[in-house]
């Protein structure tokens, strides 16, 4: 049996920390997050079971989306706080509650490191990984700068085929109640005439696909957005860098049409 581990183990001093922060002195007033950025897993945990190989699939964090989040964080001279370790480990875009907060089976790969885990176990995780990148959103949302953030934008990434579904959709805008961002940013990418865009596709923010925007952009009244790009489109760095523009063209066009803070 492949046994979880106390909290005093979970991170030793090979490890990194818990999230990174790019371009932390940035004027920009948009605080850019990336909740599966990397698919680290501590060395106490052993892997979590899986080969090597399983850790560069999109089961264990969201191909490109880090280095498309760095492009336009330094497009719009705009601080980023980028996950730490691997979705698997704990996945920082859920809530504790959630049962795919430390999955069993991804995508119908089975985890052995998370099966059987104890409470002191899992809550090891929360308490190292996932509290720190939240604490640090939290952090910088609430510093007093000048200009103040006007919006908050997290960046994931989709596979292209899912359960045997091609997903047709270049880019995903996934938004609950508040479309400020959403909506004109999906209007952007739409006329251009070769962009298909998913209206919270292939996800919902209305189904408990966006748990970062909601704590930190939703219930702060923050126009916020989850952008979702297809992993095909950005698994290496010319397709991150052209999509970090068309992008960033939409973020543009949508910010444009806020109101000033």
């Amino acid at each position: 049996m492949f046994d979880g581990v106390a909290a005093p183990a979970l991170l030793g001093p090979a490890d990194p920390p818990p999230y990174s922060v790019a371009n932390g002195g940035g004027r920009g007033q948009t605080l850019f997050v990336c909740d599966h950025a990397s698919n680290r897993v501590p060395e106490a945990l052993g892997a979590l079971g899986l080969g090597e190989d399983r850790l560069q699939e999109h089961i264990a964090w969201d191909i490109g989306a880090a280095a498309v989040a760095d492009l336009i964080s330094d497009r719009f001279d705009a601080p980023l706080v980028k996950s730490g370790y691997s979705r698997l480990v704990i996945d920082c875009n859920r809530h504790l509650s959630d049962a795919t907060s430390i999955a069993n089976v991804s995508d119908g790969v089975p985890i052995p490191g998370n099966r059987n885990l104890d409470p002191q176990a899992a809550a090891a995780r929360a308490d190292r990984i996932m509290t720190p990148y939240h604490a640090e959103i939290e952090r910088q949302l609430d510093r007093e700068r000048d200009p103040p953030f006007h919006a908050f934008v997290s960046i994931h990434s989709f596979t292209p085929v899912f359960e045997g579904r091609t997903r047709p959709w270049h880019v995903g805008a996934l938004w609950n109640r508040d479309g400020r961002i959403a909506l004109p940013f999906m209007a952007a990418l739409a006329a251009r005439g070769d962009v298909t865009v998913g209206d919270n596709q292939p996800y919902s923010a209305r189904n408990n696909f966006g748990y970062t925007v909601h704590r930190h952009g939703e219930l702060r009244r923050l126009p916020h957005l989850l952008v979702e790009i297809r992993q095909d489109l950005i698994a290496d760095a010319a397709g991150a860098a052209r999509w970090s523009g068309i992008v960033g063209d939409a973020l543009q066009a949508a910010f444009e049409r806020l109101p000033p803070s």
